[in-house]
């Protein structure tokens, strides 16, 4: 998963604005209690910490596509 992809999930499973407020401002549990944000800027996988904001915010498995059952979602590692 690419920086660009994650970004596009985040917009289309949360909604543009409230995906850049999680992103910036959620402390994540599995990535060390650090934001998305500062995660993939400390070089964890972007697909990674999908899975970790996804996980944290009760997304479910078949929504984290973002609505687009064509888009391959890496799975957890």
């Amino acid at each position: 998963m690419r920086l660009s992809e994650f970004r596009s999930l985040a917009d289309a499973v949360f909604g543009e604005a409230y995906a850049r407020t999680l992103t910036r401002e959620l402390a994540l549990d599995a990535c060390d209690s650090l934001t998305a944000d500062a995660a993939l800027e400390a070089g964890w996988a972007p697909r990674d910490v999908w899975h970790a904001l996804c996980d944290q915010m009760s997304v479910p498995v078949d929504r984290r596509d973002g609505g687009d059952k064509r888009r391959m979602v890496p799975p957890p590692r």
